[in-house]
């Protein structure tokens, strides 16, 4: 293979962002434009292979009754579906696992425990499948996770970099590249594929509809974004940026445009009617549909249950906030404060609904909620990682070193419940694999790695200054913001892992995890809005 000098940095902006990387030297072979179209067939499989072998460990709740975990409710809710008529779908046996997200996910249950059932009935019999636990339906459960991602999340993510690369002048190669950096995000897939939820349908379903707001088809961006809501909640943490941007496309763009506005109010009702209405015709009418809202928000939790890297969580070391308020008051307090933090990001997009500052937009937001708002989970965070993943898109040095320095956070604020679930391995080598095939390792001289950690030309023949670039931005407070985090973190593991935290105080490591995400959470917040402001005036080839 003919070595690439410095003179083979004349290419796409994006694919020079991983050139220094084994990921851009494993899919070099597919740079003529006979073999590029078997570039998408790799990455995929190789996102599929890498998901099976994530599989392959525990999951959520495995062997400790009487709750079980994740696996159990998902299991349990494919049980309940079809055997019980909607009308009792979210009032049956809420103790348990009663079925506390919106219908989508319930139709999607159905469907796959219909299948599941024909295969092998006593994994789904109604209350005499409680806590069952086989290879089998373990092999079974795996695979509905993985057709889920091949049928919503991974075409929305190839689809979505081949729009953006073409619509950039980027190579077909660079925009594969991007999209395998996407999709070997880490906390995505060892939360779907280790510990066991469907996550990719909700966040694929938001790419679909950011892709349609691409092409301009903000009827269908509607349709995608209310099924998203409708199949896991979480996604409202993007609705004032959907709903903001929509808005004014309808009035402003350039002027006020009915049938726009009409056909978008008209897409997004229907799409709630059609999703509803079997809750309504055929599960006892209004007072049904009223339980399902009841059982979707959960508000008589608390303002949070276990330990997250979020405000309340944080603060709550210092001060009691349940000691101190009534549940009502924190709510008012929550709900204030995830206003504050997100109205300014929908304003921005009101006033400018251009199509390169939709991400920044949309990480802002759903961060905002993620800090501020009510009864938030440690899994939540996969909700504001989707829009800063898709920024590997950038081609801006400092935006991709942000993004991965976030995307190491996000995965290392997951580490108390992966450890919980018995995938502590499986995080580790996840880590470092997602690191490593996108040159975060390539800062090192080669001459000090061995061959096979450089497997191509591209990071043994470019300068040193070139691959430090890919690993830390250009300012040195954020160098010292990255770094210092760094260090933090590998110092929580050591503790994790050789200490034992005192017994007056035996949840001090996760304190500390959740501590140091949720100041690197904010700082990042508080950066995406500065490039929210800032990016207005700026192009799409520009992001």
């Amino acid at each position: 293979m003919k070595p690439k000098g410095k003179a083979t940095l004349r290419r796409s902006s994006v694919e020079e962002s991983f050139y220094a990387s084994p990921l851009y030297d494993f899919l070099y072979p597919f740079r003529p434009a006979g073999s590029q179209w078997l570039t998408e067939y790799v990455i995929v499989l190789f996102a599929l292979i890498i998901a099976c072998a994530v599989g392959l460990g525990n999951y959520s709740g495995f062997n400790t009754p009487p709750m079980f975990g994740d696996f159990e409710a998902q299991r349990h809710w494919m049980e309940l579906t079809q055997h019980l008529p909607p009308s009792q779908w979210y009032w049956f046996d809420l103790e348990y696992w009663g079925l506390d997200y919106p219908p989508l996910t319930a139709y999607h249950s159905y469907i796959l425990g219909k299948i599941g059932s024909f295969i092998k009935p006593e994994w789904f019999r109604l209350n005499e499948s409680r806590g069952y636990e086989s290879p089998d339906l373990k092999t079974f459960m795996r695979f509905t996770v993985l057709l889920s991602e091949a049928l919503f999340y991974i075409p929305a993510v190839v689809y979505f970099t081949k729009w953006l690369g073409k619509h950039r002048n980027q190579s077909p190669i660079g925009q594969f590249i991007t999209a395998a950096t996407i999709l070997f995000q880490p906390s995505l897939m060892l939360i779907d594929h280790g510990h066991f939820q469907y996550n990719c349908v909700m966040l694929g379903l938001t790419v679909y509809a950011i892709n349609s707001l691409l092409e301009e088809f903000y009827a269908a961006a509607a349709v995608c974004f209310v099924l998203s809501i409708c199949f896991k909640q979480m996604a409202l943490y993007y609705a004032p940026i959907f709903f903001s941007y929509l808005l004014s496309k309808a009035l402003f763009s350039p002027r006020f445009n009915f049938p726009r506005l009409l056909s978008i109010a008209v897409a997004t009702l229907s799409s709630f009617a059609a999703v509803y209405a079997p809750l309504y015709v055929l599960g006892g009418g209004l007072p049904n549909v009223l339980q399902s809202v009841h059982r979707i928000f959960p508000f008589a939790r608390g303002i949070f249950e276990d330990k997250v890297a979020n405000f309340w969580c944080v603060t709550n070391i210092f001060f009691k906030y349940k000691e101190a308020f009534t549940q009502d008051e924190l709510q008012l307090y929550s709900l204030i404060a995830t206003l504050a933090g997100f109205l300014p990001a929908a304003f921005v997009i009101f006033l400018y609904p251009k199509k390169h500052i939709i991400y920044y937009a949309l990480a802002t937001c759903s961060m905002s909620f993620y800090l501020f708002s009510f009864q938030v989970h440690e899994k939540t965070i996969l909700v504001p990682l989707l829009p800063v993943t898709l920024l590997y898109t950038s081609s801006n040095w400092d935006v991709l070193s942000l993004v991965n320095w976030v995307n190491n956070v996000g995965l290392f604020t997951l580490y108390p419940l992966l450890k919980k679930d018995g995938l502590t391995l499986q995080y580790y080598v996840c880590f470092a694999l997602s690191n490593w095939l996108i040159g975060n390792f390539s800062f090192v001289t080669p001459k000090f790695l061995p061959s096979f950690l450089t497997p191509g030309p591209s990071v043994s023949s470019i300068d040193i200054n070139y691959r430090r670039r890919s690993l830390l931005p250009r300012n040195i407070v954020w160098k010292v913001v990255i770094v210092g985090s760094y260090v933090s973190m590998g110092i929580v593991h050591v503790l994790d892992l050789f200490f034992i935290p005192p017994a007056k105080y035996p949840d001090l490591w996760v304190l500390f995890n959740c501590t140091i995400g949720f100041v690197c959470f904010l700082l990042f917040w508080l950066w995406s809005y500065y490039m929210l402001f800032t990016m207005p005036s700026k192009s799409l080839q520009q992001l």
